[in-house]
């Protein structure tokens, strides 16, 4: 496949970010990030997904470091997790973002979930952003309600709120709120994580027999014509240029509503359910190596 450059879109904020990037979630840090994020790389791509819990920053930084491309060609995002939430804890937590990146800047940084003191962690991600830490600041699995909650308390309106999204979830009331605030949509789990059923689906693979192509890439074409930013997530070579391999063909009218048709309104992932920031901080410990 001819590496090609991909698109950008221009976020509320005037920062440009690649509308197709690479995630890392659930790479390991045993040399796995390095490898994967140094072959997506190489495939063109120039948008790099991380976060703290994801525990692998300093690969991801590595990587970046050791591909010999200029730093501004590299977008790359990464996440506050909720254990540092508050204004001084999350100023340490962005410095430790940044020292395990080794990076001098971090092109989008997230609060990875809503939960605690959000407006805290938010204050120290806007005072961040003035100081040039951080180029673009957002959130991540918000749903309506939790954004209501929060985001009018916010001085800096967010850059993009990453969220569960694929044919299936298509998230159409969040959309619609994030208009008025110009906010970007970024999809985690962009074919459903897997899903066999979706990508199974009559109607998807009927789209793809048409076009000559695979579930997998009528998905995320769909969700590049929607608007949303995707990042697939693959640590097999072959995967990740078959994923990529969706810039060349572009989906009709008529099959854009049979695919938005698709929406069950419902996803894995329920931000809203009782004792979910507990569970998330019993099963991820950013500093359990500070211990």
């Amino acid at each position: 496949m001819r590496k090609m450059a991909i698109a950008t879109v221009t976020l509320n904020d005037g920062v440009k970010i690649p509308i197709y990037g690479f995630g890392t979630f659930q790479i390991p840090n045993d040399g796995s990030t390095v490898k994967a994020v140094r072959e997506a790389l190489a495939l063109g791509i120039r948008h790099i997904d991380t976060a703290a819990a994801y525990f692998n920053e300093q690969e991801v930084g590595r990587a970046i470091r050791e591909s010999g491309l200029p730093r501004k060609e590299i977008f790359v995002t990464s996440k506050l997790w909720l254990q540092d939430h508050g204004y001084e804890a999350a100023r340490k937590g962005i410095d430790a973002s940044l020292k395990k990146l080794g990076l001098d800047y971090i092109d989008l940084y997230l609060i990875h979930q809503p939960y605690g003191d959000v407006p805290g962690a938010w204050k120290a991600m806007e005072d961040a952003q003035k100081d040039g830490k951080i180029r673009s600041i957002g959130v991540s699995n918000m749903s309506p309600k939790i954004w209501n909650q929060f985001v009018p308390q916010f001085e800096v309106k967010p850059s993009v709120n990453q969220v569960e999204f694929n044919p299936y979830f298509q998230q159409k009331k969040l959309r619609e709120l994030l208009k008025e605030t110009e906010t970007a949509l970024e999809s985690y789990g962009p074919l459903g994580h897997g899903n066999a059923e979706l990508l199974r689906d009559p109607a998807i693979t009927k789209i793809a027999a048409a076009h000559g192509k695979n579930s997998g890439q009528v998905i995320l074409r769909f969700e590049i014509q929607e608007g949303v930013i995707i990042f697939p997530k693959s640590v097999k070579p072959e995967r990740m240029k078959s994923n990529m391999d969706i810039f060349d063909f572009t989906l009709t009218e008529a099959e854009m509503e049979v695919m938005r048709a698709l929406d069950t309104e419902k996803g894995r992932h329920d931000p809203d359910a009782p004792g979910v920031a507990e569970m998330l901080l019993a099963n991820y410990d950013v500093h359990a190596d500070e211990k």
